[in-house]
């Protein structure tokens, strides 16, 4: 297999850094990166796609559940005797705070490891721009596990007229598109949270688009250009 390839170096590194990319295969690739410049480059270009999520996410606050059961795991309740009854406990409370202590630092400083975000391919769909000139390329939508979190970017610059921009809609299976804002033509967008209401699961998301919209967006809430680019969802 030629990794060599830009195609196909691409396509390994995108499934890598999203996380899809498992088992044998994920180790195959781990073992070949060292040695594969064309590899270690697309995984730093998809790297910096998609690293803005992280930094698009606010801190989470562990829930009072959470604390619960770590109270529970480092104090649990007596099984015989009442608690003043154990002179042992006496004897062991300093080691049991320094156990808390060394726990909770575990806890904070190894949280759970995020989940992979969900990437969306918009294919161009070969309608001409209002130039007359097509729009080549893909435009990659990638977002937060969560949904709430969305970074945009097109693979290959589009060339739009000065008086025109780009803007990212989405749209249920059945009903009209809500746009998700502007996107640049030749850069990443992070867009602000929360444009996706209940995530991508509650949303009930089936597919998205990008049309070519006059300064400042669609006028009427809905595309009124030429669609260019087009995905569907798959979760």
């Amino acid at each position: 297999m030629d990794y060599g390839r830009p195609t196909l170096a691409d396509a390994l590194a995108a499934q890598y850094v999203a996380g899809t990319l498992r088992g044998a295969a994920r180790r195959r690739f781990e073992t070949l990166l060292p040695s594969h410049p064309a590899l270690q480059g697309a995984v730093r270009e998809w790297q910096s796609r998609l690293m803005p999520l992280t930094g698009a996410l606010p801190a989470e606050t562990p829930s009072p559940a959470v604390w619960r059961a770590i109270q529970t795991r480092l104090w649990p309740a007596p099984a015989v005797q009442p608690w003043w009854q154990g002179l042992g406990l006496w004897r062991a409370l300093s080691g049991v705070a320094m156990v808390a202590v060394v726990g909770m630092a575990v806890f904070v400083n190894n949280p759970a490891p995020p989940q992979a975000p969900v990437v969306v391919v918009l294919q161009s769909t070969g309608t001409a721009l209002p130039d007359g000139a097509g729009a080549p390329g893909t435009v990659v939508a990638s977002f937060s596990a969560d949904g709430r979190a969305l970074v945009a970017v097109p693979l290959t610059k589009v060339a739009l007229q000065t008086d025109r921009v780009l803007e990212l809609w989405w749209a249920q299976a059945e009903g009209p598109p809500k746009s998700l804002g502007l996107i640049k033509a030749d850069g990443t967008t992070v867009l602000p949270p929360g444009r996706l209401p209940g995530g991508l699961r509650g949303s009930g998301i089936d597919h998205m688009a990008v049309s070519v919209e006059p300064p400042g967006g669609s006028p009427t809430g809905q595309p009124t250009g030429p669609v260019v680019f087009y995905g569907k969802l798959q979760l």
